[in-house]
């Protein structure tokens, strides 16, 4: 019955939107997405956190493959909202957010209040790392309409990396604001986990392991492990080629198999940002994390300064 509701919701919203003046189709499409993310809101079990292009695909495949190898789940899909539970009620319902259309539908856009009462696993990344994926995903897999709806630089710009990193809009300082807010937001959150996209690509047993903890499992360490081979960047590549996932939709599908940079596991790699920047640029980038990113993740320079001496400690 959800299914048929929410197919028609969206096409009486494409439908009307044809009359209506283009500011107003966006807003009655972010209406439409955030009532259905408020559907599935209600009906979760647990949330998960990410702003857009953090590594959620990635964790998301480690996430299913995980119930696959520990609760007998089909191959060649990606759990989503509730279609693993519906397999298996062992398996939790999840709703994966990138935490915009849902505070907007609930008039609660500079809280997280939404989530005080809700077991959440946050996943963050090096800003500068997400706004040049965001570049990537922009120029070569967003879908014109959706650049529009959320203000992202017009289909077909010829904007340069660099000028669309700094972009106030959707490269670094809103990515900033983003991590910002949940920093201040976190402590008010009854049951919350952070897993940094970096420590899962150092230790990615270590962390999967603590995030399915999170989740309410009794570890398995050999469905761990067979999970985090499975997502490794060069079979996520080829199976993104072969379009695998082909029964979850477009999510994990290359736009050009002849283009690396159209795939959706593109690089996966830590600090890979300073490969698109010269050394003023680097500086720039830089200066502005340092000064308005608040230290909570770790990524800012005194952050790292200060963990510089515990890593060489547990080195010894």
């Amino acid at each position: 019955m959800h299914i048929v509701a929410k197919r028609l919701t969206k096409w009486m919203v494409r439908s009307v939107s044809v009359v209506l003046p283009e500011a107003r189709q966006h807003d009655l499409e972010r209406w439409r997405r955030g009532r259905e993310d408020f559907w599935k809101y209600q009906r979760c079990d647990a949330v998960f956190a990410s702003y857009g292009k953090s590594g959620r695909t990635w964790v998301r495949v480690m996430i299913s493959r995980y119930y696959q190898l520990a609760k007998g789940i089909t191959d060649g899909i990606i759990l989503g909202f509730d279609n693993f539970h519906k397999l298996n009620p062992n398996v939790p319902k999840i709703f994966f957010t990138h935490d915009n259309y849902l505070r907007q539908y609930l008039g609660t856009a500079d809280s997280r209040e939404a989530f005080y009462g809700y077991k959440t696993a946050l996943l963050v990344r090096d800003p500068r790392d997400v706004a040049v994926s965001q570049f990537f995903q922009w120029k070569f897999r967003m879908r014109p309409y959706k650049k529009a709806m959320n203000k992202y630089p017009a289909h077909g710009a010829d904007i340069s990396v660099y000028d669309f990193v700094m972009d106030p809009n959707q490269g670094l300082p809103r990515v900033i604001g983003f991590l910002n807010d949940w920093a201040r937001e976190l402590t008010r959150i009854n049951d919350s986990l952070v897993v940094r996209y970096e420590d899962l690509r150092s230790d990615p047993e270590r962390e999967l392991a603590r995030l399915m903890a999170f989740l309410g499992e009794e570890v398995d360490a050999e469905a761990v492990r067979g999970a985090v081979e499975f997502a490794s960047v060069e079979n996520l590549r080829k199976m993104e080629s072969q379009n695998y996932f082909w029964r979850s939709g477009s999510r994990i599908k290359a736009k050009d198999v002849n283009n690396p940079d159209s795939f959706k596991v593109r690089k996966a790699k830590v600090g890979g940002y300073r490969d698109y920047f010269d050394d003023e640029q680097i500086a720039a980038i830089d200066a502005m994390v340092d000064s308005q990113l608040t230290p909570a993740f770790g990524y800012t320079s005194a952050e790292k300064k200060a963990a510089a001496p515990e890593a060489a400690e547990g080195a010894a």
